[in-house]
């Protein structure tokens, strides 16, 4: 051992949309991870999870929830207004609208994930976008403290994944820090399940094969752990599971059938399991409230359901009409894609794809309910203040 303080080392990996029931009927480390927990996800998208899972706040308290919200006031996309003219045919390409995006994110120096996706530019002079910041460093959330906060300022050595970097890349670097045999605690990303399932679904043979390359590299990672530590913890968690798509709906057309006039009688932001409406006139309300009662693939969601979630927003900055699509059912095209997907993700908690996992070689400590509480696992296990 090269460092002969260094006696113990909890693993925490993240695998992105790793739910419980894509676990369910599936062999994963059943020997090496015994201790196995549901665990109800925050509702949302992995915008708003993450953050949770990084600080144990509701999406209310860290200020993070879809990645668009209505400030036309301090929207910094003002500039892009004029790209509204071009063809549709042309902006909404997916390699352009990478490109620009990678352009737009270096010009405003944001160090989170930044994505324009498919909002026209025509409108997006009216949003601000919420992840400006790395949320895998301190000072990363919005409102709130994640645990790299707590790591730095109590001295813990640890590492933390680069998660602009590939699997491989991300297993390759936490061996390296592993191998030196001075941090205490490890936060290892892993994102490509998330974007496997989109593609081919829970049920999908390509799954199946990607669980069985985790496990592989997760056995090797507990050998190099235990040849220089004298206790490794590993705990795997995720933020989310995954539902099969089986319905297509174009709520975008429903409303704009409407005859309302956008930004002078509504505004609203399409996500993929999301219709957020800001409704400026009394007849707006009115008349989407109607529509939206009339589409038998989704509700709205009460203010008091919204506060239970830990959804409600002082100032509606995130909508103050939301309508929420049935497990499986997709809004297309909405604003973050054009195209049908296989898998989605973002429906309400109590649905079952919406659960997440904790896996363990050890009991966890506390009791461990809802992805929130993965932030309490591991300041417990780096030994800092919750």
């Amino acid at each position: 051992m090269t460092n002969s303080a260094a006696k113990q080392l909890s693993i925490v990996c993240f695998i992105d949309a790793l739910g419980w029931e894509v676990l369910r009927g599936r062999q994963f480390l059943e020997d090496r991870l015994p201790h196995r927990r549901k665990l109800r996800s925050t509702f949302g998208f992995s915008s708003a999870c993450v953050p949770s899972i990084l600080s144990g706040l509701t999406p209310r308290e860290h200020g993070h929830w879809s990645f668009f919200y209505y400030d036309p006031e301090h929207s910094p996309f003002k500039a892009l207004k004029p790209l509204g003219v071009l063809p549709r045919s042309l902006v909404d390409r997916g390699r352009v609208r990478n490109q620009l995006s990678k352009l737009v994110k270096r010009a405003y120096g944001f160090t989170g994930y930044f994505q324009l996706y498919s909002v026209p530019f025509s409108q997006i002079g009216l949003f601000d976008y919420c992840e400006k910041k790395d949320l895998f460093k301190p000072g990363g959330l919005n409102r709130g403290e994640n645990i790299f906060d707590r790591l730095e300022r109590e001295g813990v050595p640890y590492h933390v994944s680069n998660w602009r970097q590939p699997e491989d890349a991300n297993l390759a670097a936490v061996k390296a820090d592993i191998e030196q045999g001075e941090i205490r605690f490890a936060f290892l990303y892993m994102a490509s399940m998330d974007a496997l399932l989109h593609q081919v679904g829970k049920a999908s043979p390509e799954v199946d094969k990607k669980m069985a390359w985790y496990e592989r590299e997760l056995t090797d990672l507990l050998a190099v752990a235990e040849r220089h530590y004298d206790s490794v913890r590993l705990f795997v968690c995720s933020d989310h599971g995954m539902a099969t798509v089986h319905t297509h709906i174009d709520l975008m057309a429903r409303i704009e059938a409407l005859g309302l006039e956008f930004d002078k009688d509504y505004v609203a932001t399409y996500d993929s399991t999301m219709g957020r409406f800001w409704l400026k006139t009394d007849e707006a309300r009115r008349r989407i409230v109607a529509a939206l009662e009339q589409e038998p693939h989704g509700r709205i969601l009460s203010e008091d359901e919204l506060r239970e979630l830990g959804c409600d927003f002082d100032g509606h900055q995130y909508g103050e009409l939301i309508f929420l699509t049935n497990p499986g059912v997709i809004i297309v095209p909405c604003h973050m894609g054009l195209k049908p997907i296989t898998g989605m993700h973002g429906y309400h908690p109590d649905d079952p794809d919406s659960d997440a996992c904790l896996l363990s070689n050890v009991p966890p400590p506390g009791d461990p309910q809802a992805i929130t509480d993965i932030f309490h696992v591991m300041t417990a296990e780096a030994g800092v203040s919750a």
